[in-house]
């Protein structure tokens, strides 16, 4: 079967190795003579595991002492509303910057306990660019943010400067790229970008926040729950903690995150010059607010539609198709893409122009 260049943006592309060494564990894991998916979460090969991930998150992130590392479950979805629960202190409200359908989500979810507060939007030109002239209320508990935006083709360049807790989604753009973990309170992420299959979410937490929330907060959804039981109080999701954790070990053996940086960097350049240069096309977010993610651009001509959507198909791309919302196209060129693949868009977008 001819090699397939996956750009999609949801459930993703993955390294080959980890798709390989994941393939072997679901037959026989380890020789025991067991499916990963079937041997109990307490047996010592699976605490291994769970053990292994959390320390390379670590390691890979190099977290500072004073934070725990959580794989749960709900996705980042459900972390929105267990953020807010954990979070809520006197003004039982948080501060959060919408730069797009996620982050408007995750300050809904704030109301059901107390208010969420939106201070700053990029709405009024349908998320194209990440708002950077606003203040932060003094009677708010903590300021939320969402780092990279799958849909709209934005990323924060840098990281909001605030006395308050800062918490931040980044689901679709953590590991791919250094990142100083001493200036938030919480992190999460779903696994399903640059981490591992959809299943699990990763928090990192700092231990200072636990258990000091002033509302009341079902256990389920109390990250101090999760925290005293090693991210075992129930069932975790075993084989997408699995997984990410051969994706972590990919990661280190690449030589972290300064050289996936380096990469992506190189990718997506490559990919914005084409989009810049070519008479054709043009992207849809700021310049200076541009994804390094999700590459979201346009036909100039919609004419020229069909014909293009046939050569990218031709060329066995998939998962271009922009969102609804934004229409056009979007490349999502995480981690495990190639540059190769990069490359055959790029091609194509070409082979499109001389046309």
């Amino acid at each position: 079967m001819s090699k397939i260049h996956n750009f999609s943006a949801g459930p993703c592309i993955l390294a080959p190795t980890v798709f390989e060494e994941a393939s072997k564990a679901i037959l026989n894991y380890n020789n025991t003579g067991l499916s990963l998916i079937e041997m109990s979460h307490r047996s010592p090969e699976f605490v291994a595991v769970m053990e292994e991930a959390r320390n390379l998150v670590k390691e890979i992130l190099n977290i500072p002492k004073g934070y725990t590392v959580l794989f749960l479950q709900g996705g980042a979805s459900l972390g929105f509303l267990e953020i807010a629960y954990n979070m809520m202190r006197e003004h039982k409200r948080g501060a959060y910057i919408t730069t797009g359908a996620w982050a408007t989500k995750a300050c809904k979810e704030a109301n059901f306990m107390g208010e969420g507060v939106v201070i700053a939007t990029s709405d009024d030109k349908n998320n194209n660019y990440i708002p950077k002239d606003y203040s932060i209320p003094n009677d708010v508990d903590y300021l939320h943010y969402t780092s990279n935006n799958t849909i709209f083709g934005t990323q924060f360049k840098t990281i909001p400067v605030t006395d308050k807790p800062l918490v931040c989604d980044m689901s679709s753009d953590i590991f791919s790229k250094p990142i100083d973990v001493s200036k938030f309170d919480i992190i999460y992420a779903g696994a399903q970008k640059n981490l591992g299959p959809a299943g699990t979410t990763l928090f990192i937490v700092k231990d200072s926040i636990l258990g000091q929330s002033s509302v009341e907060i079902p256990t389920m959804l109390n990250l101090k729950t999760h925290a005293d039981k090693d991210s075992m109080f129930n069932t975790p999701p075993v084989f997408a903690v699995y997984a990410s954790m051969l994706t972590l070990r990919w990661i280190k053996s690449l030589g972290g995150l300064t050289e996936i940086e380096k990469r992506n960097n190189a990718k997506a350049e490559l990919l914005y010059k084409e989009i810049d240069n070519n008479s054709l096309f043009e992207g849809t977010a700021a310049k200076e607010d541009r994804s390094y993610m999700n590459v979201t651009f346009t036909l100039k001509d919609d004419s020229k539609k069909d014909q293009f959507d046939k050569m990218w198909n031709e060329a066995n791309i998939s998962g271009i198709k922009g969102h609804r919302s934004v229409g056009g196209y979007r490349a999502s060129i995480y981690n495990a893409m190639p540059i190769e693949s990069v490359q055959v868009l790029i091609d194509v977008m070409k082979a499109l122009e001389n046309k």
